[in-house]
């Protein structure tokens, strides 16, 4: 029994599976051929943020899988009315064959790990959101073939999308650049535990710096959710972290640029970068779907 908390709980070996396994079941999809490997199966998901592409991706995952999704609010749980964490995983992992949690703390999903008896899945903490990076990847590779040596650059936020192109350059091989505002700088243990596992990653506090010769260049909200409170204090900090298509021209000729959604126009990207022909963040928001029905046909296959 596997649980995917962050992406290093698999192999690198396990991680190109997914991926490739992703590609196949998305080409069998657009073929119309039917693909019920988890027939019978359920995931419980729990939200505590909410959400369109998580949602949307695991419950038509499930559905295309030949399984079943079942939607629990915290507020419409015992969990919102205070049970332990602990308590509410080995109930619903006594009912269903997997979980998949989007919630505020890490210490949350480790908690309810802990004590399942079923694979948990990270759909997003403070931390990190590993199943975002695996449909960037993919979308990556179907624009410009592996990923490995090439170079990403992420300006904005030290958040859980950061912290997951941190590891994902662990797991895939590419050479990373970041550019965050100081006091938004990534998690320190987290990125010296990569660069202890080989990863090359580089840090600084100008954007051109890190779209220099880039071959994708990836960005987020200044404020995730949760942090709406600090919306005018983050809009003076980011000053100058805008992706523009002056920060573009820094990136190689062909570099994609991707974000995950959803996007503030005029705030971390602009219209033109976003909406322009360089931007491929509509395959990368569908590639939710097909790389996470890779993972579940992974956690959930027997």
């Amino acid at each position: 029994m596997r649980h995917f908390l962050t992406l290093l709980d698999v192999t690198e070996e396990e991680a190109r599976h997914i991926l490739d396994r992703a590609a196949i079941i998305k080409r069998k999809l657009k073929a119309g051929e039917s693909h019920r490997p988890l027939e019978g199966k359920t995931l419980g998901m729990i939200f505590d943020k909410s959400s369109t592409r998580t949602r949307v991706s695991f419950e038509v995952g499930m559905y295309q899988l030949g399984g079943h999704a079942l939607f629990l609010h915290s507020d419409a749980t015992q969990l919102g009315r205070g049970e332990p964490v602990a308590d509410s995983a080995r109930v619903l992992s006594s009912m269903c064959d997997g979980i998949m949690i989007r919630t505020y703390g890490h210490n949350i999903i480790q908690k309810f790990a802990e004590y399942s008896k079923v694979p948990v899945i990270n759909g997003l903490t403070d931390l990190t959101h590993p199943c975002q990076i695996l449909a960037d990847v993919l979308t990556f590779e179907e624009h410009r073939g592996s990923i490995e040596g090439k170079t990403v650059a992420w300006i904005g936020d030290g958040n859980n999308m950061a912290h997951s192109w941190i590891n994902g350059a662990v797991s895939f091989g590419y050479k990373l650049k970041l550019a965050c505002p100081k006091g938004y700088r990534p998690d320190e243990k987290l990125l010296a535990a990569a660069r202890e596992l080989g990863a090359d990653i580089s840090r600084s506090d100008d954007p051109v710096i890190a779209a220099h010769k880039a071959d994708l260049v990836s960005t987020d909200v200044w404020a995730s959710m949760g942090q709406e409170e600090e919306q005018t204090e983050r809009e003076k900090a980011f000053a100058g972290f805008c992706v523009t298509e002056g920060v573009m021209t820094h990136a190689n000729p062909d570099a994609l640029f991707m974000h995950c959604l959803p996007a503030h126009r005029g705030e971390e990207v602009s219209a033109g970068v976003i909406d322009g022909p360089q931007s491929v963040v509509w395959d990368q928001a569908e590639n939710r779907l097909h790389a996470q029905k890779a993972l579940l046909e992974f956690l959930l296959s027997d």
